[in-house]
């Protein structure tokens, strides 16, 4: 069964979440647009039913950024990390607060998981 990739279902959600981005987000995003870090990275980007927040498709990688409600959703979060890892996908998760206090970090993080030879 082939996987879809920005189903037109999830579209209106997507430019919803595009254009309602959290302050980190367009944070993150300002290093990630134009392949800054030597990748093309794309924002709520669908992958099956799930939208991800940054995607990396030359390095199937997946970056997701956490907020206090992520503290809830846990299972929901496993749930999808596993489905993204059937498809060879690998997620890393940011909470806000180090996007803000500690970004240097963060594009450091991205880009030691672009440069390893797993991705």
């Amino acid at each position: 069964m082939p996987i879809l990739h920005n189903h037109p279902v999830l579209k209106p959600r997507r430019v919803e979440l595009r254009k309602n981005q959290t302050q980190q987000e367009v944070i993150l995003w300002a290093y990630l647009r134009g392949a800054q870090l030597g990748f093309k990275f794309k924002r709520q980007h669908s992958i099956g039913p799930y939208i991800l927040d940054f995607y990396c498709p030359d390095k199937k990688l997946a970056i997701e950024l956490d907020g206090a409600q992520h503290l809830d959703n846990k299972e929901y979060d496993q749930e999808r990390d596993n489905y993204l890892l059937t498809l060879d996908i690998k997620t890393v998760r940011f909470w806000n607060s180090e996007i803000t206090n500690n970004i240097s970090g963060v594009l450091q993080e991205i880009v030691s998981r672009l440069s390893s030879p797993s991705h």
